[in-house]
């Protein structure tokens, strides 16, 4: 067995790829949210449906997504492993455990978050990310360039109520499932410092956040505006 593969079977190596797919997937919700408050523009989808046509066309975007999916089945699978080893490495629980004192119930909780997400993500993918690629979708023209018209299965979809709440949900878990991620991961990596990480700490807060909140928000803007 070659030392790279010993590396990634070891605890710190699983660890380590817990952290850096994390790290990754964290730099992808950033894009992901900037692209997407397009939705608030009051243009009739023109932006953003040339913002999508950008990110399924464009060589090295197609690259990045490669890597995302790469990442988002990594995260999950080596989520799967340390679950399974941490458990066979304490299989009876101790007698007077207080682990709600000494640790936050999100990173207690991560495999039911992240398996909450997961599940959220599949809904996601097929309602939206499968219909861009395959599905029969109406198109637009501007400057007499064709678009698929995803800004109007968006639209729709959000005037579901159950598909709003769906979202808004989805991202409270998001929030506190990133909220231990984004620490832990840099923690992993060795960077904690008592000099910088209470500023980790602070952007770590502010990132779970902003992102899950503006991702929460879209489909209740869309909701509503589709109200008047």
């Amino acid at each position: 067995m070659s030392w790279v593969s010993k590396t990634l079977n070891s605890t710190l190596g699983r660890k380590l790829m817990m952290a850096l797919t994390g790290l990754f997937l964290i730099i992808f919700l950033l894009g992901h949210v900037s692209g997407n408050t397009l939705l608030f523009k009051n243009d009739g989808g023109e932006a953003f449906n040339i913002y999508a046509k950008f990110m399924t066309t464009n060589p090295a975007v197609k690259i990045l997504s490669y890597l995302t999916y790469i990442s988002v089945i990594a995260h999950v699978v080596y989520s799967m492993i340390l679950t399974k080893y941490n458990k066979s490495a304490r299989p009876v629980a101790y007698a007077n455990s207080k682990a709600s004192t000494n640790s936050s119930w999100n990173s207690r909780n991560m495999g039911i978050l992240g398996t909450i997400i997961l599940i959220f993500l599949a809904v996601h993918l097929q309602g939206f990310w499968y219909k861009m690629h395959w599905g029969d979708m109406p198109v637009v023209s501007y400057g007499g360039e064709q678009y698929k018209d995803l800004y109007t299965i968006v639209n729709f979809a959000f005037q579901s109520e159950l598909l709003v709440a769906l979202y808004v949900v989805a991202m409270g878990f998001l929030g506190l499932h990133l909220s231990h991620g984004f620490q832990s991961a840099f923690q992993t990596l060795g960077l904690n410092h008592v000099k910088y990480s209470p500023a980790i700490q602070k952007l770590g807060l502010a990132f779970s956040i902003i992102v899950p909140a503006l991702f929460a928000s879209m489909p209740i803007y869309i909701y509503f505006i589709n109200m008047n």
